[in-house]
C-alpha cells in the first residue's frame, strides 16, 4: 500500500458557512484541522478586486471554487498574511500555505521581510506559493503594470533568495534596485520558507520557475502526464530529484445543484488516482461539502480517516 498523502485544507473561500467579517473564525478553522490531524492549511488572496472579476460568469454554486473570471467583485478576501499570523500563534505543528500570494502588487524588500518574519513566527512552519495571478483591475488599482507581472515575479524570486541568504545584499534588476540592505530576522532556513510553484498551465515559465526555486508543484487543475513528465525530466536534467519535490493535487466535488453541496465520499475516490500519479499532497474545500462550521471537526476527523484507508 501506499503512504497516505498530507492533507492540504484550503481556509479561503468557505464564507457559505464562514463568516468572512470574522477572520478569527479562520483561525479557530485551523486549530480545529490540526487537531483531526490535517497536514496544512492553505489561504489565497485577493487585495482589491474589480469589475472584471465575474466577467466570465459568477460560479453558478457559490461553494465552488473561485476561479480565474468567476468571482462576484464583492467576494471578500481577509488579507492572508495578517490571518497567517494569527494561525501560526495559534497552533504548533499545522504548516500554513500562502497559495497563493500576489508577489508583483508588491516591493520585494517588504513582502520579503512580512515572509521571513511570518516562518520565524511559525518556526518554520511557512509555505509560499508566489503568483502572478489573472486580474488586470487588480493591478490597475496598485498601479503596477500587468503586463510586467511574470517579469517582476521572477525579480521577486531572485531578491527573496538573496536577501534571505546574506547581508549585506545587493539587487540589480530591471523593476527594483535596492543596495547594501541588511533584512534580519532572516527566515528559519537559509534558503527561506518552502516553495511552491504552480500556474493555470505548465508553461516555461513555470518550468524555469520550479526547477530554479521550487520545492513543490501545485498546479490550477489537474496537469497531463506529458507536463508531468517533462517536469520530471527538466527537474532531473538541472540535477534534481524530482522524488524530493512535494507534488500538490486536490479533489473537487460534483454538485448536484446549485443550491447543494456536494458528495464528500465521492469526492475522496479520486484521492487514489491522485497519489498514482505522484501527488503526495491533497487539497480539499470544506464548503464544497459541509454548511455548518459546527460540521468542520467532524468533517476533518472523517476526511483524514477516510483516506488513511483509501490509501493505506
Amino acid at each position: 500500500m501506499s503512504k497516505s498523502p498530507r492533507l492540504v485544507l484550503v481556509l479561503s473561500e468557505n464564507w457559505t458557512f464562514l463568516d468572512p467579517r470574522r477572520p478569527g473564525e479562520l483561525v479557530e478553522s485551523a486549530r480545529i484541522a490540526e487537531d483531526a490531524g490535517i497536514d496544512t492549511v492553505m489561504l489565497s488572496e485577493h487585495v482589491v478586486l474589480g469589475p472584471s472579476a465575474g466577467a466570465d460568469g459568477v460560479m453558478a454554486n457559490p461553494r465552488d471554487y473561485a476561479m480565474p473570471g468567476n468571482q462576484d467583485p464583492e467576494t471578500p478576501w481577509p488579507d492572508s498574511l495578517v490571518v497567517a499570523s494569527g494561525i501560526a500563534a495559534a497552533t504548533t505543528s499545522l504548516r500554513i500555505a500562502l497559495a497563493a500570494i500576489i508577489a508583483p502588487l508588491r516591493h520585494p524588500l517588504l513582502l520579503a521581510k512580512q515572509l521571513a518574519t511570518l516562518d520565524r513566527l511559525s518556526e518554520g512552519r511557512l509555505v509560499v506559493q508566489p503568483t502572478v495571478s489573472w486580474h488586470e483591475d487588480e493591478y490597475s488599482a496598485l498601479q503596477v503594470p500587468f503586463r510586467e507581472r511574470g517579469a517582476r515575479l521572477d525579480e521577486h524570486l531572485a531578491a527573496w533568495r538573496a536577501l534571505w541568504r546574506m547581508s549585506p545584499t545587493t539587487f540589480e534588476g530591471r523593476h527594483y534596485q535596492f543596495s547594501d540592505v541588511y533584512l534580519e530576522p532572516k527566515p528559519v532556513r537559509p534558503d527561506g520558507p518552502h516553495t511552491w510553484i504552480g500556474g493555470s498551465s505548465v508553461h516555461p515559465a513555470v518550468v524555469r520557475r520550479l526547477v530554479e526555486y521550487g520545492d513543490g508543484f501545485h498546479p490550477l487543475g489537474q496537469p497531463s502526464d506529458e507536463d508531468l513528465a517533462r517536469l520530471h525530466e527538466q527537474l532531473r536534467l538541472a540535477g534534481r530529484d524530482p522524488a524530493a519535490l512535494e507534488w500538490i493535487g486536490g479533489v473537487r466535488g460534483r454538485f448536484p445543484d446549485d443550491h447543494s453541496p456536494a458528495d464528500l465520499d465521492e469526492a475522496l475516490e479520486q484521492v487514489p488516482v491522485q497519489v498514482s500519479r505522484g501527488f503526495g499532497s491533497i487539497c480539499i474545500k470544506p464548503s464544497q461539502f459541509i454548511d455548518n462550521a459546527d460540521a468542520l471537526p467532524g468533517f476533518c476527523q472523517y476526511v483524514v480517516r477516510r483516506v488513511e484507508g483509501l490509501t493505506g
